[in-house]
């Protein structure tokens, strides 16, 4: 599931309403039959917070929605459709190797003051660990819940859900982009309620830009450290799983040249570096079994629709041409050879 629910089941209440994730135990049903004499290994769902705190929490996303509440019921109901996933691939073939695919951040507070310090324990709670926890560890974290209780009560939680979504994953797939370094809310400034957050019950937290650091077209720190560090912190806390990144890449703003050619150093930069941080995890224990940049094409990036290019290969929109970028010859240099030079060119 990659943020394509059918309008139907949008028209009645999406994923807050957990009918919902019955139905996609109905779909993986009959995906697997279609396809599960072909495919062994299955991602359930990509990306649940994006789906349920920019869908339905700030609407940033489709469905547009804007409803702090039925965001925290639609991460539940992802996840409980994923253990239901599960389950359902598991019965068809008992040899399917079955994960989900959160996107995790690190998180570090901006100084070293205690109220820096709880304002990157929550947003570390709502973007990892209230994913994670339930998903890997069958329960939700203590703390989070305290910090949603102004939001919701968790009566949508049923006797037996945990279990149901904590059924045992055979992989964990990572999407890692950034880091969030974040300081706690400015004195006297609370949270303004006309504007829809995608943090319910710490929506004046603040997201700090720290100075020099470079960024993406999309405006996102460029922090290969954090996934190293986002590798060791899962490979830590959580079962031992072999863990996969399944997405990690950059958006930036490629020209194609009079020679018909897009050189993007930049790109070749980011994919370097992030690929020594995850040697750096292998090197240090984590089970890392493979690695995806995002993305082989420039393509259709939800709400900014083609602005953004996180492609290998340029695509033209008008006459649907395909370039290869500098940073697709570069990549396929090094999925070849299976290693980095020691110049990281």
């Amino acid at each position: 599931y990659h943020w394509d629910l059918p309008q139907p089941l949008e028209d009645l209440g999406g994923w807050p309403e957990r009918d919902t994730a019955a139905r996609f135990a109905e779909y993986v049903a009959l995906v697997h039959g279609q396809l599960g004499d072909r495919v062994r290994r299955w991602i359930t769902i990509n990306e649940p917070w994006c789906v349920s705190f920019l869908g339905y929490g700030s609407g940033v996303h489709a469905p547009g929605r804007q409803d702090s509440a039925a965001a925290v019921r639609d991460a539940h109901h992802l996840m409980l459709a994923h253990g239901l996933a599960v389950r359902t691939l598991r019965e068809a073939d008992s040899r399917a190797e079955v994960g989900m695919a959160p996107n995790l951040y690190a998180v570090s507070p901006a100084s070293d003051s205690e109220a820096d310090a709880d304002a990157a324990r929550r947003i570390d709670g709502l973007a990892n660990r209230f994913l994670l926890d339930p998903v890997l560890l069958g329960r939700y974290p203590e703390d989070v819940v305290a910090d949603l209780a102004p939001i919701s009560d968790f009566s949508h939680v049923r006797d037996g859900d945990l279990e149901i979504m904590s059924a045992k994953a055979t992989f964990l797939a990572i999407n890692y982009y950034s880091r969030y370094v974040v300081a706690a809310p400015a004195s006297g400034q609370p949270a303004d309620p006309g504007v829809a957050s995608p943090w319910p019950g710490s929506e004046n937290i603040r997201f700090v830009t720290r100075p020099g650091v470079p960024v993406t077209a999309m405006g996102w720190e460029i922090d290969p450290p954090g996934l190293t560090e986002t590798l060791l912190r899962v490979a830590r806390d959580y079962p031992p799983l072999p863990l996969f990144i399944t997405e990690n890449g950059a958006a930036f703003e490629d020209v194609v040249d009079h020679n018909g050619e897009v050189h993007d150093p930049e790109r070749v930069a980011f994919l370097d570096a992030h690929l020594r941080a995850c040697h750096e995890a292998i090197s240090a224990g984590v089970p890392l079994g493979g690695y995806f940049a995002w993305s082989l094409l420039d393509n259709f990036e939800w709400a900014l629709g083609y602005s953004k290019r996180f492609g290998l290969v340029h695509v033209d929109y008008t006459t649907q041409q395909r370039t290869p970028k500098s940073s697709a010859r570069w990549y396929a240099r090094v999925a070849r050879r299976n290693g980095l030079d020691a110049a990281g060119s």
